[in-house]
């Protein structure tokens, strides 16, 4: 009997290394606001939150401002940083044996649902999910834990019985959502947060690669 027969799967970090495509669209809209050569750890750190607050809270820039940076960002990532986020070894095998043994898969994201759903199309993992779950483009700090409601809405999914729900991510806003809705979670290492920080955040488990998915959950 499997663990869990709804899985909600994070994006950036969990399924696609996405650093390559958000990295250099990051560098491309800081420099017009004359940022540059910025450290690529701290480029990093734009993979997870939403751009709003990397832009707010990591370079001080006020609404006016963030709004014409996360423009410069989306030109750039839009025309070419969205295709350069392959998936991670395993995930796509992980998927389907998931689907395969009759969990219901949905992505759930702060990347806008429009690309999101691009992202997946261009890595041919759509066809894997019920639904893509993400904000507007119009959102400037989409809720992890409010797109994990809107998902289990989308299932039909009552307040009552939640343990047969998990959540995986690679960021303490995806286990912290989990913790706050009261689902489990599935903490993975191989993305861009650490296992201190997955755990801390209150992961129920955590996997060192795509294949411990399929065990854990199946």
């Amino acid at each position: 009997m499997k663990k869990y027969k709804y899985v909600f799967f994070d994006l950036d970090g969990t399924l696609t290394q996405s650093e390559f495509g958000i990295i250099e669209s990051a560098r491309k809209a800081l420099e017009e606001f004359g940022i540059v050569n910025e450290d690529y750890e701290n480029l990093k750190k734009f993979i997870g939150p939403p751009l709003y607050v990397s832009f707010s809270e990591r370079y001080g820039m006020n609404d006016e401002q963030c709004a014409e940076a996360i423009k410069y960002y989306r030109a750039h990532y839009e025309a070419e940083g969205i295709f350069k986020a392959p998936l991670y070894d395993g995930v796509k095998e992980m998927l389907e044996s998931l689907k395969n043994g009759g969990c219901k898969l949905m992505m759930v994201t702060s990347k806008p649902k429009v690309l999101a759903e691009i992202v997946a199309g261009n890595n041919g993992i759509k066809e894997y999910f019920d639904a893509v779950v993400g904000p507007s483009k119009e959102d400037r700090n989409p809720s992890k834990t409010r797109l994990i409601l809107e998902a289990m809405e989308i299932l039909g999914l009552g307040d009552s019985d939640r343990s047969d729900i998990v959540m995986v991510g690679d960021r303490f806003y995806d286990i912290e959502a989990a913790v706050e809705v009261g689902i489990d979670s599935i903490g993975v290492v191989y993305g861009y947060g650490s296992e201190e920080e997955l755990k801390n955040a209150g992961a129920t488990l955590i996997a060192e690669r795509a294949s411990d998915i399929t065990a854990l959950i199946l």
